[in-house]
């Protein structure tokens, strides 16, 4: 068997998805139930984290915490860390926009799922969370990369 020309290499291969960490948590059951007379506030916070796992393969992990409430009181907490092993054969110049935008983008359905079956499984309406921007998440980490010097990496 010869190698595979590089040229006829997939640019991107999924090599597995997985829940790394998962956690659920109504603090305030069974009182809050009662207590839900408008819809709560749900902010979504979202990070990525990259990991080198050998040449051309990385690990990229989704974070999400969801942190709902209504008047300070706590309603339900996610914190969800989704992960996938990723090769990717791009030149050196898209490596890091493919692992900040297009691997988190491939992640991201199986995460929203995950999160709607929970909080319908939790005893609330299931949370639909729309579609995340990875490219200004992008944009915003090189801003903030650019600030602080240090641009090119991960």
């Amino acid at each position: 068997m010869t190698d595979a020309n590089p040229q006829e290499l997939p640019p991107l291969v999924v090599n597995g998805q997985y829940i790394k960490d998962l956690s659920f948590e109504v603090p305030g059951a069974p009182a809050i139930f009662g207590e839900l007379e408008r819809s709560p506030d749900i902010p979504v916070s979202v990070d990525i984290t990259v990991n080198p796992l050998r040449e051309k393969t990385y690990e990229v992990i989704l974070h999400l915490k969801i942190d709902a409430h209504v008047e300070n009181k706590p309603v339900f907490i996610v914190e969800v860390d989704y992960g996938g092993v990723f090769t990717l054969n791009v030149p050196q110049e898209h490596v890091q926009p493919m692992l900040l935008v297009e691997c988190p983008r491939l992640l991201f359905p199986f995460v929203r799922n995950i999160v709607a079956d929970l909080t319908r499984d939790g005893g609330f309406p299931p949370l639909m969370m729309q579609p995340i921007d990875f490219v200004q998440l992008y944009r915003a980490r090189m801003a903030q990369a650019a600030e602080t010097g240090q641009v090119g990496h991960a």
